[in-house]
């Protein structure tokens, strides 16, 4: 490389003050909280905390009846319980995330040791990236990364590639003042660390380094937790929050009542160890009403939930890495995305083209017109194959890329869609002599010597006023042209201009770096225009279009220029063609503005263009003060850190390794329609997690109410210990692994997002709470009440009239057999078994047994919650209180506790019809 100056760089002395005073040219990785720490964690959730306190009391109570006397080791049943329930939801859900995690690690890997040109001791030499310091002089040269940020001494025709910072693919470099572009997002004149040079070459001083660099700031940036609550965390506590009063409330009443009975009803002296045996008991119900009131199946299930879902929607190409994305993705309410390589395709493509007849031309140059090699097609193709420094990688058949400039790259990716191979047409075409692009004469020449005519041709390609301006021989008015280029970069597209000449002497055309045509004397034929721009992915529209309809408000974010983001949100069907200027900002003018003021418009933005990447992350936390839920798209580093920020980051696929490292959720195939899909999943999840809770609190209810009921008359609860745990653990886990399997509803997204202050319990789920649970211990305080004053040794004995006789008989009574509370046992859980047929078809409007051919694994667990019940009453003996069933009783409990079922379920099935 030839150097317009003499350089002698810093000295070894120099190197190491400035390594000192600046540091090293590496980022810092941030710290990582050791495995220990991150599974503590899991213990902070609030569910998990009623949990431990519920855990201690049932601890407090076991050794209490244990030591004196009141039971063997059984009592330790539900404590022991109570600690599997905690450790499943807080294991399951840690391992599935650290096995995410490892899939990340290697991500975050940057390459520190890749060799490149420095002048130091007056020298050139090669040292690695991380070894450039502050001040070193870095010689740039094309396919190169820049290591450091720095200002350019020299700049020959220099373009870099700032995609990863700003989503620009091409940003022409200068060191000439007058040709500096105002509106760039970084100076003209400087190059960045991790951008790369696309074309050209240059010498730069390095100013910045490692994490001082913009790249370490935005490295930096990525790494900053927010520690952002996930909607379903702020409704989880609210119905902890719930748990917690309502269960410590019913049990202060118990107690409260309790002692006012007991001195109601005191006939004798009042004495303090009576008292006190009395109190003590009644404070061990009061205990075991808290624990039957917290849902121990409940962290769990949602656990269980989560990671379910989380698998599933890997075969959408949505790989989850956070847990909590998975249902935050369906209480999104904004999605601020980036342009490059997300709603587009992050290659420069030829949109359309405009080439004259060059007959005449040919004619004029005394070209064999018979011969089909010299057909007027063949010469631009020759042109474009021959006047270019670009290259296409074709080592991947269904994905060919270009390598170079990314605009001579689109060319040669136009012959290879027309099925022509450039490489050749381009060896076949001997170089003669060549000038590549440069931004000061914004075109580029080649002389070669074509075996298409026969002769030396000249090729020439750039900015299409320059090229006009060089030609003798214009097909058409010029007026046309310029009309036609003011249509096609209106819409933010990249033009040029293409024009060659038959060179039949042996003038040089080229001298002092730059052809010697003007307007006045000239050989060169224009041969047409063509426009090239990024595409938009083909399913873009509609996948944003989905996402209005769901009431999801989409931001572009970019780097780059006003217009060519509007021209790609018009496209997307994101900006209308008299949209209010309001709806967009620069980054300039976003950075001008104060929080107060963006807080005011900062719903109604659509489009924030030139934005650098601590803007996006700005922006992301105004629309959080606005109590939006978030999701960012993005795939470049300058997007981190807002991935980092939102409530759910989400990277694509070929994205860079920070992006995927700041992100919760990374998009394999690179579709916007991705995401609309995640959102449907998020918000199915969403519903089927309030259909769980509302089978497991329905369960509750009952539970509670009757520990309360016998608690006021002074009987023991029916249900004991380990069947509670059957029912409130394993059945419960097994009910919402069913409810997690069923799948997504697309009506979901017709539906606007769900507000992060509702309560996860909705009206209608509190009706059906309540009502179905009250019903439920209706019926069984029924049974108690019935199988205390008969002898029942089958069901085929019940007496209806003895049934509603006894009902108010409060009186003692013979008790309950082991086969009558095996009875009462069985008909609890199949009258939870019908409801979970109930929970299914809650918020659809549909029956219970719709598409119920695409939920086998609803009806497979269905299966097993059946079969563990036989088992249980069958083998449980004495650890489940239990006998075995006959099995005539089987069936009537089956068929009659199936009423639960159907009675709700005409109506829905009259409705589906009347429709």
């Amino acid at each position: 490389m030839e150097h317009k100056h003499h350089y002698t760089g810093l000295t070894d002395a120099q190197v190491l003050e400035s390594r000192k005073q600046h540091g090293e040219n590496i980022l810092t990785p941030p710290e990582k909280d050791p495995w220990w720490k991150e599974f503590l964690e899991k213990f902070t959730d609030p569910i998990i905390v009623i949990l431990l306190i519920a855990l201690l009391l049932s601890i407090g109570v076991s050794c209490y009846e244990f030591f004196n006397g009141h039971g063997g080791a059984s009592v330790f049943f539900e404590p022991a319980g109570i600690l599997i329930a905690v450790l499943l939801a807080t294991v399951v859900g840690f391992l599935f995330e650290q096995s995410a995690n490892k899939k990340f690690e290697v991500l975050n890997q940057i390459n520190d040791d890749t060799l490149i040109k420095v002048i130091r001791n007056g020298n050139i030499c090669q040292i690695t990236k991380k070894e450039v310091v502050v001040g070193d002089i870095v010689i740039l040269e094309t396919g190169e990364e820049v290591p450091a940020d720095g200002e350019l001494l020299e700049a020959v025709s220099l373009q870099i590639d700032e995609s990863t910072l700003t989503g620009e693919l091409v940003c022409k470099k200068t060191i000439i003042e007058a040709d500096f572009n105002k509106d760039a997002t970084y100076p003209s004149n400087h190059a960045m660390k991790g951008t790369s040079v696309v074309d050209g070459h240059g010498i730069i001083k390095v100013l910045k380094v490692g994490d001082a660099s913009e790249y370490g700031k935005v490295y930096e940036g990525a790494q900053i937790d927010n520690s952002v609550e996930t909607p379903l965390n702020k409704q989880l506590d609210g119905l902890a929050d719930l748990i917690t009063k309502v269960s410590y409330g019913i049990a202060a009443l118990i107690i409260a009542g309790s002692l006012i009975w007991y001195f109601i009803d005191l006939a004798v002296p009042f004495e303090w160890i009576p008292f006190g045996s009395y109190l003590l008991g009644k404070i061990m119900i009061a205990v075991t009403l808290i624990v039957v009131a917290v849902p121990e199946g409940l962290p769990m299930s949602v656990t269980l939930s989560l990671a379910l879902s989380m698998k599933r929607m890997l075969s959408t190409n949505n790989l989850v890495r956070k847990m909590h994305a998975c249902e935050t993705m369906g209480a999104t309410t904004v999605i601020c995305t980036d342009k490059t390589g997300t709603l587009t395709q992050n290659q420069m493509k030829v949109w359309k083209y405009d080439f004259y007849d060059l007959n005449d031309c040919l004619e004029k140059n005394h070209v064999n017109q018979n011969n089909p090699k010299n057909h007027s097609s063949d010469i631009i193709c020759e042109g474009i194959a021959a006047n270019s420094t670009a290259y296409l990688d074709y080592s991947d058949p269904n994905k060919i890329k270009a390598l170079g400039n990314p605009t001579e790259g689109a060319l040669l990716l136009w012959l290879h869609d027309n099925n022509i191979n450039y490489l050749p047409l381009r060896e076949e075409a001997e170089v003669v002599e060549q000038l590549t692009f440069s931004t000061e004469r914004k075109y580029m020449a080649t002389i070669v010597n074509s075996p298409l005519l026969g002769k030396k041709v000249l090729y020439v390609k750039g900015a299409p006023e320059i090229v006009l301006s060089l030609c003798k021989n214009i097909p058409v008015k010029k007026s046309e042209i310029e009309k036609q280029l003011l249509e096609y970069q209106n819409k933010a597209m990249r033009t040029l201009g293409f024009a060659y000449a038959i060179i039949e002497d042996d003038t040089d055309y080229i001298k002092d770096g730059k052809l010697i045509f003007n307007s006045q004397f000239s050989i060169l034929n224009f041969l047409g225009i063509v426009a090239i721009s990024d595409p938009v992915r083909l399913e873009v529209p509609d996948a944003v279009k989905n996402c209005l309809k769901a009431g999801i408000n989409v931001k572009i974010v970019t780097g780059d220029t006003p217009g060519t983001a509007k021209e790609i949100g018009r496209q997307i069907g994101l900006w209308e063609q008299n949209e209010d200027e309001s709806h967009h900002l620069t980054g300039t003018e976003f950075a001008a503005m104060s929080d107060k003021e963006l807080l005011n418009r900062i719903l109604d933005l659509k489009i924030l263009s030139r934005a650098r990447p601590m803007d996006k992350q700005r922006l992301v936390q105004l629309l959080q003060q606005k109590d939006q839920v978030v999701s960012v798209t993005g795939d470049g580093t300058n997007d981190a850190p807002a991935l980092n920020a939102a409530q759910v980051g989400l990277s694509m696929g070929d994205g860079t390794s920070v992006a995927k490292e700041a992100s919760d959720i990374t998009i394999l195939d690179n579709s916007f329609s991705s995401i609309s899909r995640a959102v449907m999943w998020g918000r199915s999840l969403y519903q089927n997690i309030q259909r769980f809770i509302l089978f497991q609190m329905t369960i509750n209810v009952a539970a509670c109410l009757i520990v309360l009921i016998g608690a006021f008359l002074g009987t023991e609860s029916p249900l004991t210990v380990t069947q509670m745990l059957w029912v409130n653990l394993i059945m419960d886990t097994f009910a919402a692994l069913a409810l997690a399997s069923l799948p997504p509803n697309e009506k979901v997204m017709k539906e606007k997002p769900r507000k992060t202050s509702d309560f996860i319990i909705s009206k209608p789920m509190w009706h059906s709470i309540l009502g179905v649970g009250i019903f439920f211990v209706l019926i069984l305080f029924g049974l108690v009440q019935y199988f205390k004053h008969a002898d029942i040794t089958t069901l085929q004995d019940f007496d209806f009239n003895e049934f509603f006789k006894n009902y108010f008989n409060f009186g003692h009574g013979n008790g309950l057999s082991p086969y009558e509370l095996s009875l009462f046992f069985t008909i609890f859980v199949m009258l939870q078994f019908w409801n979970m047929f109930n929970a299914k078809a809650f918020m659809t409007g549909k029956s219970a047994f719709a598409n119920i051919s695409k939920c086998g694994g609803f009806l497979a667990i269905a299966a097993v919650i059946l079969a563990g019940q036989w088992l249980i009453v069958t083998v449980g003996g004495e650890m489940f209180n239990v006998t075995p069933l006959k099995w005539a009783d089987w069936g009537l409990i089956i068929g009659v506790t199936s009423l639960v079922l159907w009675v709700p379920e005409w109506p829905r099935i009259f409705k589906r019809y009347r429709r």
